[in-house]
């Protein structure tokens, strides 16, 4: 353990001092929660991308926690993946936390918003660090119990009910994952990622771990809103405040859904054939299905929900793939997805802020009123739809040519399908939101507060120069490293075990 590892749990205390912090003083001092949101988020953000240079240099840190040696102790583990999410993450927690400070104006209780805000962000933090499997299921829940309080925030009808249902969905899939989890403390006597990894691999294939696959599939398919796990998604993400929906769909479901499965069966259970041919399925399924939902709404925030359930079926084809072009394209597309779709709930937070609505029908000609929100939608549209030269159509492209590359031609055609429905329906949204006449009733209508803005420009931005991360320096440090972890397989073990040394 290096003086360089300490940085590893103050992603987590950091964030957990930031909530305690807001939820004791936050009431007294009405300007507090804000600054410590935002405050805390952008120490996170800045520390993970340190984190960039460290694991370019140094190469795998293992952090043991109160100084137990592994395999009997608790590791915080920092990887090429690790730093992929840790950006991933706080990049996306910082720029709605500056969201919030104008939006959550309109709530009661500012300092209740960021206290669970923060808690979520530990947990998320938590999950990407670990390297334990019974402290990965304690930050699951940590990020899950918050994300229930904060999709019934507005505490209407529809809300509670959204989260009840989040709710009673999300513990089903949590009992997967801890039952899991048990299974295969009792075949390997270890919570240890790597120890586990290693007993596994001595150990030939067995029932168990065929059963724990099933129900990792199924606990982690749930957070991950994959079909056909993702009923609770379509109410959750509408229902909770726009900055919600953005973290839920932007890095929510990914960090506690996508990251999981990714991690679990790659570097501890170890992939196999069947592994991957289920993983495939359920992206293409997730993919197809979820555009085909989307089409046909016309609430905005529903609307959005349904393509993260497509989006999410990009990501995990690509990995499902398993060769080196398709995890770079399924990570790739996990960034890209968790900036475009955070700015498409921004904005239509923005028009709901705007004009209390978040009917389609209602709308139109909203870009002469509100020209930022508009231009900033345009942009998150054609990125979704994978339109060049913005961020979503590379790594739809190397989805697609990774699929082709691989000789599974049909997985290719449909990735192709979904990204033209997916055009199809943000051409509705730009049309009946944002382009054709103006209705008299929208004629006081206002551009939202400056930090609003601000959240949403700089998003566009990263939208549209998104392409430049498969620059040679930049892929060699940040996304080829994510992906080299995923390859590695089981071998993780042994590399974790020698970062100790």
């Amino acid at each position: 353990m290096t003086a360089t590892s300490n940085i590893l749990p103050l992603f987590v205390g950091i964030s957990l001092a930031g909530a305690f912090l807001t939820s004791i003083v936050g009431k007294k001092l009405k300007w507090l929660p804000d600054l410590m949101g935002s405050l805390t988020t952008l120490i996170l953000l800045g520390l993970s991308l340190i984190t960039v240079r460290i694991v370019a240099t140094q190469g795998i840190l293992v952090y043991s926690v109160g100084g137990w040696k592994l395999p009997i102790g608790i590791a915080l583990v920092l990887d090429g993946l690790t730093v992929f999410m840790l950006v991933t993450v706080n990049l996306m927690a910082f720029f709605i936390a500056i969201y919030s400070i104008n939006y959550m104006e309109k709530f009661t209780s500012k300092w209740k918003f960021y206290t669970l805000f923060l808690l979520m962000v530990a947990g998320m933090n938590g999950v990407v660090i670990t390297g334990d499997m019974f402290n990965l299921f304690v930050f699951l829940e940590i990020a899950s119990v918050a994300s229930y309080a904060l999709v019934a925030f507005g505490t209407e009808r529809h809300e509670l009910e959204a989260a009840f249902k989040y709710t009673v969905m999300s513990i089903v899939g949590s009992l997967f994952v801890l039952l899991g989890i048990v299974f295969l403390y009792s075949y390997t006597s270890t919570l240890n990622m790597a120890d586990m990894a290693n007993i596994l691999a001595q150990k030939s294939a067995s029932n168990i771990t065929i059963m724990v696959s099933v129900l990792f599939i199924m606990g982690f398919g749930l957070k991950a809103a994959l079909v056909p796990f993702h009923a609770w998604l379509p109410d959750a993400h509408p229902s909770a405040p726009a900055p919600i929906s953005a973290m839920l769909s932007g890095v929510l479901i990914k960090s506690l859904g996508v990251y999981t499965l990714c991690r679990v069966f790659y570097n501890v259970i170890g992939i196999n054939s069947s592994l991957s041919l289920i993983l495939m399925v359920l992206g293409t399924l997730s993919m197809v299905i979820g555009v085909f939902l989307a089409i046909g709404q016309w609430d905005f925030k529903r609307l959005l929900a349904y393509h993260s359930i497509s989006q999410i079926g990009y990501v995990i084809l690509g990995i499902g793939l398993g060769t080196p072009l398709g995890m770079i394209g399924g990570l790739f597309h996990l960034f890209n997805h968790s900036v475009f779709k955070s700015l498409l709930f921004l904005n239509s937070g923005a028009v709901e802020y705007a004009t209390g609505t978040r009917d389609l029908q209602k709308m139109g000609g909203l870009m002469t009123k509100m020209p930022i929100t508009g231009t900033t939608s345009l942009v998150a549209s054609m990125s979704i739809a994978g339109i060049p030269p913005f961020n979503g159509f590379w790594s739809k492209l190397i989805i697609i040519i990774a699929c082709v590359q691989a000789n599974r031609l049909g997985y290719a055609f449909w990735a192709v399908l979904a990204s033209i429905l997916t055009l199809a329906s943000f051409m509705k949204v730009m049309k009946y939101a944002f382009f054709g006449k103006l209705r008299e009733k929208w004629n006081k209508v206002e551009e939202v507060p400056v930090f609003m803005k601000l959240s949403m420009v700089i998003l566009a931005l990263i939208c549209v120069v998104g392409g430049v991360l498969l620059i040679y320096n930049i892929n060699e440090v940040f996304l080829k490293p994510a992906s080299d972890v995923l390859l590695e397989g089981t071998k993780y073990a042994d590399i974790v075990f020698k970062g100790i040394q």
